[in-house]
């Protein structure tokens, strides 16, 4: 089996060679991200292994198919960026859907604890000397309401770390887990309720349809003025213009976000020497009270681990006929899905 990565990074390219080693397919990195125009690179192989930020469009999908390839996969949990519609029956997309729930909500709470006691600002001033407190005044954690939407695994994770800190927790979910509210001592809420309770909103959705823009200028009014926004999730759960009108009438008192809506350009590169050419990242890269990393909260070696793992794993179980676990197509959450029988979506 021959595997072609793009988007590659070292970080990537250690893990999976590393893990590989127990598999033996015959992987090729290439740097650029897949879109139109590297498609033909992969050439010759039955297997592509793409990220967040690769363009997986009915074009694509078109040229990978000509060129031979049979299975997409996806080293991530999140699948909004491929045409799932255009891959059925064509090219079998699979993910990791639990790569590490732990390494995403702590960096979820590291933005929190960040934004709210100001220890970036605090870094710099020290390294310059300066120890100086004014405008460095958080609150305590400990009291407050905390919103989280999405109470999977890594909502789940979340929640448990933010009981720690004596928090009151609300949640949203379109599929309450009664079973986990009882454990963990959280309250499922109406999305209104949870807008107009909390003092800090995290959100660990995936982006489909039903949850793009989640937070937008409409929710963004219900808030409590001075509200923290945390996104580790996809960036289109915000609407971001929405975020900066917020951000400067100051109903939202702080953000930190490690995704971004048009984010493909930018994360995951150097931009220091080009510069921003996109006027709604640039403004909020400009506010003092906004955080942003680029798509880092996977970043640990568990993860990058785990990730090289099921992907490896997910290639196995194609080669070998077995049940597609992790397959994802536009129909799973349907009965047509034939996953149910098959063990396959088609």
């Amino acid at each position: 089996m021959k595997i072609a990565f793009f988007d590659s990074k070292p970080y990537d390219v250690e893990s999976f060679i590393n893990k590989n080693e127990a598999y033996g397919y015959t992987l090729k990195f290439f740097e650029p991200k897949l879109n139109p125009d590297t498609a033909l690179l992969a050439k010759g192989y039955e297997a592509v292994c793409a990220f967040v930020n690769d363009t997986l469009d009915n074009q694509v999908l078109d040229i990978l198919e000509q060129q031979g390839t049979k299975v997409l996969i996806m080293r991530c949990a999140g699948y909004n960026n491929v045409d799932l519609k255009s891959a059925h029956k064509r090219i079998h997309v699979l993910r990791v859907p639990a790569y590490s729930p732990y390494a995403v909500a702590e960096h979820a709470l590291a933005l929190i604890m960040t934004v709210n006691r100001k220890t970036h600002k605090a870094y710099i001033r020290t390294k310059e000397s300066n120890f100086t407190l004014r405008g460095l005044t958080g609150f305590d954690m400990h009291g407050k309401t905390m919103g989280i939407i999405g109470t999977g695994k890594i909502g789940q994770v979340m929640i448990g770390l933010l009981k720690g800190f004596g928090m009151n927790i609300v949640a949203y979910d379109p599929y309450p887990n009664e079973q986990a509210s009882q454990e963990l001592g959280f309250t499922y809420k109406s999305l209104d309720e949870l807008f107009q309770s909390a003092d800090i909103i995290s959100l660990h959705c995936p982006l489909t349809p039903e949850t793009q823009y989640i937070i937008g200028a409409h929710a963004i009014s219900q808030m409590k003025q001075g509200v923290i926004i945390i996104n580790t999730g996809r960036g289109g759960l915000i609407d971001s213009k929405a975020l900066v009108d917020g951000l400067k009438n100051r109903k939202i008192g702080a953000a930190g976000l490690d995704v971004y809506e048009e984010e493909g350009d930018y994360f995951f590169e150097d931009m220091s020497i080009e510069g921003i050419t996109d006027d709604t990242l640039a403004r909020l890269l400009s506010f003092p009270n906004v955080l942003i990393t680029s798509h880092q909260a996977f970043l640990t070696h568990e993860a990058l681990n785990n990730i090289a793992e099921t992907s490896l794993d997910n290639v196995k179980a194609y080669l070998a006929g077995e049940k597609l676990v992790n397959e994802v197509c536009y129909r799973c959450s349907s009965p047509e899905c034939a996953k149910d029988s098959t063990g396959r979506c088609f």
